[in-house]
């Protein structure tokens, strides 16, 4: 598997909103932005993203530089927080996985914290993988699933 990092180009934009629209990828992220449909705000949310200085944002690659997804870090200090996204037919691979330790690698804050819905098993065995243990349990509204759900809070010690 070649899984790589780079920065994020206007292009990767189609994909990572093609990815946040699939239904079974939503379900899983669970906490969601309120209409993953709507394209303005999506466009909104990533200027943002990228014009912060304080996020670390990359786009995923695999094979020939196809962009599969991304991996951020983001937060105010001592409260910082990992997140990804996998397009779908990518997962179950190793490429959440790969792309991860690679971004940790390059970001050497610690301690860093990260969330995910108590039911979402493959996003948790990420972290883990990558050296995040489960510190807490939390529940929170998830706007995919119209409701709160439990989530696990993890973090990868200094």
């Amino acid at each position: 598997m070649n899984v790589s990092l780079r920065e994020v180009q206007d292009g990767d934009l189609s994909v990572f909103y093609a990815h946040s629209n699939d239904p079974h990828g939503i379900r899983m992220a669970a906490f969601t932005a309120d209409d993953p449909s709507d394209r303005s705000r999506f466009d909104a949310h990533w200027a943002r993203i990228r014009q912060d200085p304080t996020v670390v944002v990359r786009t995923i690659t695999e094979g020939s530089g196809e962009a599969v997804g991304h991996v951020a870090v983001f937060g105010p200090p001592g409260e910082r927080e990992v997140t990804y996204w996998i397009g779908r037919k990518h997962w179950g691979r190793g490429v959440a996985t790969t792309a991860l330790q690679q971004l940790l690698e390059t970001v050497p804050e610690r301690p860093l914290h990260a969330r995910a819905a108590a039911d979402n098993l493959g996003s948790i065995r990420v972290l883990e993988k990558c050296g995040f243990v489960v510190t807490a349990h939390d529940r929170g509204y998830a706007n995919a699933r119209g409701e709160e759900i439990d989530e696990v809070v993890l973090t990868l010690p200094h």
